[in-house]
């Protein structure tokens, strides 16, 4: 529960290689997920490449940490794999697994922020160029990871005025 409720967006990084290990970790995490139909209908991209990284960054006007960062991780939704009753599920289902990712790295001591990336037609275009995507995957978000070189205090957001019992 701490990793939830002390999970802040982070955007600054020290100078530190997660170990593959962590990675793998997060992944895992990502991986274990709700989806719909158990469809699990996403893909992984990690990039520890700095040029990439930074080409990235250059590309999507809200990743301009990803040249400081350690990782990334560009989740993808796999139009194969997509719920065959109700197709645009994946989106659930992907939002779950970058959730899950960012409360793992939170575990971890890592900072990370989800940066969208699905719907903007632009950016997901200019990923599927840089990476040779196939037409069938899509980039949904983007995680980006490292060392914390910055440090958040936990937010208490929850408003019970957003709460309803029974009727609204």
């Amino acid at each position: 529960m701490n990793a939830i409720l002390e999970r802040r967006s982070i955007r600054k990084y020290l100078n530190k290689q997660i170990p593959k290990e962590k990675i793998h970790l997060i992944l895992e995490a990502a991986m274990s997920a709700p989806s719909a139909g158990n469809g699990q209908p996403w893909q992984f991209l990690v990039v520890d490449d700095k040029k990439l990284l930074k080409a990235i960054s250059e590309m999507h006007s809200y990743a301009k940490m990803l040249p400081e960062a350690s990782h990334a991780i560009i989740v993808c939704g796999d139009m194969n794999r997509k719920n065959k009753f109700v197709e645009e599920l994946w989106i659930q289902d992907c939002s779950a697994a970058t959730e899950n990712m960012l409360i793992m790295a939170q575990d971890l001591g890592l900072g990370a922020v989800w940066l969208g990336t699905y719907p903007m037609q632009e950016v997901m275009e200019g990923i599927r160029r840089l990476f040779d995507l196939p037409e069938y995957i899509i980039p949904f978000s983007i995680v980006s990871l490292g060392y914390p070189a910055e440090e958040k205090a936990p937010i208490n957001r929850f408003d019970e005025t957003r709460v309803h019992w029974n009727k609204w």
